[in-house]
C-alpha cells in the first residue's frame, strides 16, 4: 500500500467520524479549495478530487457547489469492489488501496456522486499545474491504471494525531481545501465529539446531503444558500 494510504500506528480511530461541512451561504467560488486539493494531493487538471459546480436556487441565485469525495458510510463503492482495493476505516474514511486495486473501475461506476477518476497514463516528472502558489505534493503519485480520489488527507490526519493534534483544529492535521478558503465556507472534524465545529453546526443549522434518497449517507454535509430549501 502507498505510503499516504495507510493508517498511522499507535492510536485509535476507532470512535471518531470524520466529516466535513460546506456553508454554501457563504461560498464565492473563487476555486481555491479546488487549487490547494490539485497541489497537495498532485493531481492534474482532467483529474480533480475536488471540484465545483454552478447551480441555482428556486429564486435564481447563483451559489457555488464544490463535492470532493463524500465518504459514504454506505459506499456503493465499497460494496461493488471484487478485491477490497476500497474500504472503510474504523473512522468512517472510505481509502484506496492502490497496490490491491486492478482497474476493474466497478467503484467508479457505482459511485452516484461522479467522485471517482481513472488514471489512464503513467505520469512523468512534469511539475503538478497549480504546486508553488496552492501548496505543495504531499503524497506520492497514483500509477497508471488505479481508480483514485478525495482522502479528507487522510496523510495530514494521520500524521497529527500522532503528534497529538486534532483535525480540524490544528491547520497541520486539517484537510487542504478546509484550510485555504478565504471566507470560512468549509469546516472539518469529529461528528462524534459534540464539542467540535462541526457537530455543533450540524446541530444548530438546518443542512443537507446529496443524494439522500439513495441511503448512502455522505460524510459532507452542506448548509443551504437562501432559497435552496
Amino acid at each position: 500500500m502507498l505510503e499516504a494510504q495507510k493508517a498511522t500506528e499507535g492510536h485509535s480511530t476507532r470512535k471518531r467520524h470524520w466529516v466535513m461541512v460546506i456553508d454554501l451561504s457563504k461560498c464565492v467560488g473563487c476555486d481555491y479549495c479546488v487549487y490547494a486539493c490539485q497541489a497537495t494531493n498532485d493531481t492534474t487538471d482532467d483529474m480533480r478530487w475536488n471540484i465545483r459546480i454552478d447551480d441555482e436556487t428556486s429564486t435564481g441565485n447563483v451559489f457555488h457547489l464544490t463535492r470532493p469525495c463524500l465518504h459514504c458510510q454506505h459506499a456503493p463503492c465499497v460494496e461493488v469492489c471484487p478485491v477490497a482495493a476500497t474500504y472503510h476505516r474504523e473512522d468512517g474514511l472510505v481509502v484506496m488501496d492502490y497496490d490491491k486495486c486492478i482497474g476493474c473501475r466497478y467503484c467508479q461506476t457505482a459511485c452516484p456522486y461522479g467522485a471517482r477518476v481513472f488514471n489512464w497514463v503513467e505520469r512523468g516528472d512534469e511539475p503538478n499545474p497549480r504546486a508553488g502558489d496552492w501548496g505543495r505534493p504531499e503524497v506520492p503519485r497514483r500509477p497508471r491504471g488505479v481508480v483514485e480520489k478525495c482522502t479528507f488527507c487522510i496523510h495530514r490526519i494521520d500524521a497529527g494525531l500522532a503528534r497529538g493534534q486534532t483535525p480540524g483544529v490544528d491547520p497541520e492535521a486539517t484537510p487542504a481545501c478546509v484550510n485555504i478558503c478565504p471566507v470560512g465556507a468549509r469546516h472539518f472534524g469529529d461528528l462524534n465529539n459534540p464539542d467540535s465545529r462541526v457537530a455543533r453546526l450540524i446541530a444548530s443549522q438546518p443542512t443537507l446531503r446529496l443524494r439522500e434518497d439513495l441511503g448512502t449517507e455522505p460524510s459532507v454535509y452542506y448548509i443551504p444558500p437562501e432559497g435552496l430549501i
